[in-house]
Order: structure tokens, then sequence, then C-alpha cells
């Protein structure tokens, strides 16, 4: 006999104010809404709510609120009523539990306790509205000297570089675990403001092959819907070793989100649990991955970066140098509040570290061994606004990557039940009725507008420390204080405490 669990929210329904129009039985995919005939009212099963709030947004006269259940087990500091859950939920079914999203867990976010400098007298601010601000990024290897020939001519040839108009791409999330209309948006928006999306490990589809020139493809461990056209129709190619919501497994895309569509773009059964390996099974040293990387730069030509994506661990530093050295040309570093479409709740929640801190320490690890240029630093994991992006470039990051933040913008509301191919919003979910919910003519604005907002407050930002090239605020870690962080995490971070001099 199963354990009850008590529901987690309540659906509270205003009487005066229903009017009986059914939008909610309609809107809701967990079916918690129903007309009941007999007593002539409509009804909810909360046990089946997600506080996805569709509802709510869409009642014509406002007579739904969605409201944290008061439903309580006895109080025990101990046992919390969530971790007894799990418990009687395991007991139930014997199953691994799965969630989405990124850790909702009260770790500390460092982005919040670090402060920027401002410019003042002796070095006066920049006023980006009527001075030239420059937040254009080259992503790719540098050289670290100049180089002329025998003949005393500039060596002025350089390795393959992705053009950022700002420092700004959208995160891998794969078809399948996101929508048609979803993939849509973010390819579209991408191209419309000279940025980047990246793919993730789900093929590319057909439709969306035109937009090659603002796409970064993913080989992943599973080397789901690659083949040479694939490789061929992007501008960069991402090996994705590790992911910050699941270091050290592979990607689960749940079966019932594998489409006919999605079969074909990912050259997998239709209907059947697409579960990649934990490693790539050719993978097994920097030595290995070295020869893939110049695999895929030989099947193209030379012509396209090589991105490596590791997630954020403990020894995060010294895997970045291994990979530096194999002949990468940019680094994807994920931190454990990544988000996920699915993924183990045990280890979403208790694997990894803070992009931060990973960050900080990449940056300084490349920087002692004299090989900073020769790799670009890309980083993910709960950005939350542009001033996370300043404060990521500052402690050494060539630019960040979106994921939640642009799922937001198209409308997600963060229930966290993206696994279940249920959402009500037409993002993470195969279904046709609920894919067309999502209008890519509408989210693609969003996000254009989403990503321009941003770029304006990077540039009133740096304009206030003076600067006026995203160059010069890279690395440059004498703009940032800490507050409330102990000393240990200041020397991780590389930063003084606010109210230390320069």
């Amino acid at each position: 006999m199963d354990t009850f669990i008590p529901n987690e929210y309540e659906v509270v329904r205003n009487a005066e104010y229903c009017i009986g129009c059914r939008v909610c039985e309609r809107q809701c995919a967990n079916s918690v809404h129903k007309f009941d005939n007999d007593l002539g009212k409509m009804i909810a099963d909360s046990s089946k709510c997600v506080n996805c709030h569709r509802c709510v947004c869409l009642c014509p006269t406002h007579a739904i609120k969605i409201v944290k259940s008061d439903d309580v087990y006895r109080v025990n500091a101990n046992w919390s009523m969530q971790t007894m859950n799990e418990v009687y939920r395991q007991a139930n079914s014997g199953g691994v539990l799965l969630s989405s999203m990124g850790n909702p867990n009260d770790y500390p976010k460092y982005f919040d306790k670090i402060l920027v400098n401002a410019s003042q007298v002796t070095n006066p601010s920049i006023d980006p509205l009527r001075e030239p601000m420059e937040t254009c990024v080259y992503l790719g290897k540098k050289d670290a000297e100049i180089k002329r020939d025998n003949q005393g001519r500039l060596i002025d040839t350089l390795a393959p570089q992705l053009k950022l108009n700002m420092p700004i791409m959208f995160s891998a999330m794969s078809y399948g675990s996101i929508s048609y209309n979803a993939h849509e948006s973010l390819a579209r928006a991408a191209e419309e403001l000279g940025i980047f999306y990246n793919t993730g490990e789900g093929g590319l589809h057909k439709d969306f092959y035109k937009y090659g020139n603002n796409t970064i493809v993913q080989v992943a461990s599973g080397r789901f819907g690659v083949h040479a056209d694939y490789l061929a129709a992007a501008a960069a190619i991402e090996i994705k070793m590790g992911q910050g919501a699941k270091p050290g497994i592979g990607g689960h895309l749940p079966g019932m989100k594998i489409s006919d569509d999605v079969s074909k773009t990912r050259m997998i059964p239709k209907g059947v649990d697409a579960i990649s390996p934990a490693p790539h099974h050719d993978i097994y040293s920097i030595e290995d991955l070295r020869q893939l990387i110049y695999t895929l730069k030989e099947a193209t030509d030379y012509r396209k970066p090589i991105i490596v994506k590791i997630a954020a661990v403990h020894n995060v530093a010294a895997i970045a140098s291994g990979v530096a050295r194999s002949g990468a040309d940019i680094i994807a570093i994920d931190g454990f509040r990544g988000g996920t479409g699915a993924a183990p709740t045990r280890i979403r929640d208790n694997v990894g570290i803070p992009i931060e801190l990973a960050l900080a320490r990449v940056d300084e690890r490349l920087r002692q061994e004299g090989i900073r240029d020769s790799v670009s630093v890309v980083v993910a994991g709960s950005i939350h606004s542009s001033a996370d992006v300043v404060k990521a470039i500052a402690l050494g990051a060539d630019a960040c990557y979106i994921g939640t933040a642009a799922l937001l913008a198209l409308g997600c509301h963060l229930c966290r039940s993206c696994h279940t191919g249920k959402c009500n919003w037409g993002i993470a979910t195969q279904r046709p009725d609920l894919v067309k919910r999502l209008n890519p003519d509408i989210g693609y604005k969003r996000l254009v507008n989403l990503i321009t907002a941003w770029n304006h407050e990077i540039k009133e930002m740096m304009g206030g420390m003076g600067l006026n090239s995203i160059e010069a605020l890279r690395g440059n870690r004498l703009m940032l204080r800490g507050v409330g962080l102990n000393d240990a995490e200041l020397k991780v971070l590389g930063i003084r405490h606010a109210g230390e001099d320069m």
C-alpha cells in the first residue's frame, strides 16, 4: 500500500469570481481542473498541481490563486517534510528521484555577495549614451605575442573565432527537452542579436540549418544526431564532457518526449528513453580528448572553433588546464546551479561547485601556466542578470551562457516539472497542443528584448567603472569587492573585502 503524501500546493478558487468558463480546465495539462456537473461548478484536484500558474494567468476573472499547502507533518528539525516525502516516494516506487531545472536549495550565490567598483574624480566615468562602448567579444585561441615572418611582415593568421556582439550566448538545450517553437525562438533571436545558440545534444532540426551561422552544435557521449551535415552546418562545435546539473553522469530524455520529429533529428527510436552514457566511450584521457578535437577539426577543414564543455567540480582548474592543452579553442564551464530538463535529484542537489568559485580558479590557473590566451572561457550556471555577466567577466570569463533566464523570457514559471513533458507554457514539451502555446514570432522578440536590455546595462556598468571596452574588464578583479565572505572564499575568488583600498 502506497504511503499518502500531502499536496504540495492548494488551488484556491473564489466562487464569487468564477464564471465557469472552463479556461483553467482547457489550459491545464495536468488535469487539475474540471467541471463537476452534479455540483454545477468547477473543482480542482490539488494533488496534481505543479504551480505553473497557467490557470492563474489566463483566468479572465482572476478567480484562482495557488498557495503553499498548510497540510504539514509534525515539526522535526532533523527530518524536513520534503525529506520525508522523498523517502515515501522512493518506498512507493523503488525508483530514482528525478528533478528539473537548477538546484533550488539555499546555497550561497556568490555573485550576490560581490560588488563592482565605480569611478569618481580621479578616474572619470564614461557616458555610454554619448561615447562609444565596445561589448563585442571574439571567442577562440589568441596569439600571446606578435609574430613576424622572415621578411618582418606581421603574421595575422588567427585560429577560427566566434564573433559575439555582446558577451552572452544561449546555452545548450536540446530539441526534445525543449520544443520546436522554443528552438526556433532561440535561433531567430541569436541571428538578430549577432550571438549564438547551442543545440544541446539533440541534433539540429532540418528547418534550422538556415541559422547555422549563429548555431553551436554539440557532440555528446550518445552522439545523438551527429553526422557530417550537422557538423558542417554550424559555426562552432561543442564537445560535452559534463553538465553542471549532473556532473559525472550522462543525459536522460524521457521516452514520452521523443516524438516522430525528435526521433528523426536525434536518430533514435520513437518513444524510448534516450540515455546517453556517463563517459564518452572513446575518451578516457586528455590524449583521447585531443584526438576527438582534431578529428572534428579535420572533418570541418579547421574552419570551426571547438568548445569543450565541463562541469564545475572540485578539480576543475586542473581539468581546464588539460583541456586548454588538448587543442580546444574554448572551454565552457557549467556550475552546479545550471538548469536541466531531467536529472537525478541527488546528483543535481549535491554534486559540483558554484560557477563563481570554479571560474576564479580556472582563470588563475591558466594565467599561472601562461596559457590563458590559448583558450577562451565561457561560463554558465544560474546567470540571473547583466550584473552577473559583468562580475563573471571581471572574474575572468570571456562570455556567459544563459539558459534559465532565456526560458523565463519565453514564459517559463520554474514549476520544475520539465521531465514530465507537460509544460503548460509550450517550452519543455513535445505535445502539439502545448507546443503551439509558445508563438516563436513573440518568443524571439522577447529574447531580443531581454539581451538588448542586458547589453545596455552592461554598457552602463562599464561606463560607471570608467571602462569603454569589455576586454578591459576581463579578469580585472580589482574592480570587485566581496561582502559577507570569509577569508577562504575571498582567496579562491581572488578579490578583496569591501572597504579595502586598491
